[in-house]
């Protein structure tokens, strides 16, 4: 999102991305009364935010060890430098894996995974991603607990 962008959110936007981050069905009706707008001011707000690319789309939050991923781990991957387009692709189609980020500091790549259990972790962090050609080394923090509410003042 563009420095443009943030700056076209008022308010009322931003108490309609918090009310679709805790609850992405949420209908039109209930969001308008939260926000205190009419139905068609809350539909226009949410298609515009849609159309311009300020909501990507809308998931389900999952319990992973409900849905059979009971183990969850951070993973920080050191690349070959130049090399995270190609990484990139290589990881989003490994099995498990949440999210993926290039990002500055000691380490180059941060991927969130779940799989169904230590042994799936294990098999999916050395046979499969330091299999990969341009991953110099990895480091994986296993996950005791997560929380992903939305706190009420984001």
């Amino acid at each position: 999102m563009s420095a443009e962008q943030t700056s076209r959110l008022d308010r009322v936007d931003r108490a309609i991305l918090r009310l679709l981050q805790q609850d992405g069905r949420a209908s039109i009706r209930s969001v308008a009364e939260r926000v205190h707008v009419s139905r068609a001011n809350a539909y226009a707000r949410i298609s515009r935010m849609v159309e311009e690319g300020v909501i990507r789309g809308f998931t389900a939050r999952v319990d992973h060890e409900k849905s059979g991923q009971g183990a969850s781990a951070y993973i920080t991957l050191k690349i070959v430098q130049n090399s995270w387009r190609t990484i990139r692709e290589q990881l989003l189609g490994l099995p498990g894996v949440a999210h993926i980020a290039l990002v500055g500091g000691e380490y180059d790549v941060l991927m969130l995974v779940h799989t169904a259990d230590n042994r799936a972790l294990r098999e999916l962090v050395l046979n499969r991603i330091q299999a990969i050609p341009d991953v110099l080394g990895t480091q994986t923090m296993l996950v005791f607990e997560e929380s992903d509410q939305v706190p009420p003042d984001a």
